[in-house]
């Protein structure tokens, strides 16, 4: 079983904002994929079958900065990767979580094996919770502010322009295809293909 978590905010106020990216691939997938959603204490989440593996697809209801106590329960509710052997050492290879990125130019997509959160607040949480940075994560790019224009905090919860929206459903579609592949073929595999590629 794998488990791919799609990092965002939950509410409407929050629908299609910049932070939501991650939010943005599950959905597509849920939906490409016929996957009813079901609620529990911290967040939705729905089984489904992507290149023949079993898979769990979830969003996290506990808002970005609290990812991580959502990340934790889904693992121990689905028994995917426990966290306590995290924290000597082994990691996360069946947890993918897909987010949005500032330090990326809009529309680039990134997969790595692991890593530090690079201040992003969710993939914080999530490395404090499980006690470990071994888990892959899926970056899509959103750009920054032009200097002088708004501060970052703002401007990852703002809308995408509309040009940027045209775009984002190609972005979206090519991230959904990542996350196929590290379903089959596994970080390395996802890796050799996306990072290569040019949206």
């Amino acid at each position: 079983m794998k488990l791919i978590v799609g990092l965002g905010n939950p509410g409407r106020n929050y629908t299609g904002s910049r932070h939501n990216a991650g939010f943005s691939v599950i959905k597509a997938l849920t939906k490409n994929y016929k996957i009813p959603l079901k609620k529990d204490t911290f967040s939705l989440s729905g089984k489904c079958k992507i290149e023949d593996k079993n898979i769990i697809l979830a969003l996290p209801l506990t808002f970005m900065n609290l990812s991580g106590i959502a990340v934790s329960a889904l693992l121990k509710k689905y028994k995917i990767d426990l966290p306590r052997p995290c924290t000597q050492g082994r990691g996360l290879e069946n947890l993918l979580v897909v987010c949005d990125d500032l330090d990326l130019g809009f529309g680039v997509i990134k997969i790595r094996p692991n890593g530090s959160s690079g201040g992003h607040r969710g993939l914080e949480s999530i490395i404090d919770s499980l006690g470990s940075q071994e888990f892959a994560r899926l970056r899509i790019g959103i750009g920054r502010p032009l200097e002088g224009n708004t501060d970052a905090a703002s401007f990852v919860l703002s809308p995408f322009t509309k040009r940027e929206k045209g775009e984002m459903k190609e972005i979206i579609e090519v991230a959904c295809g990542c996350c196929r592949a590290w379903a089959k073929k596994g970080i390395t595999g996802s890796m050799n293909i996306f990072n290569q590629m040019k949206t």
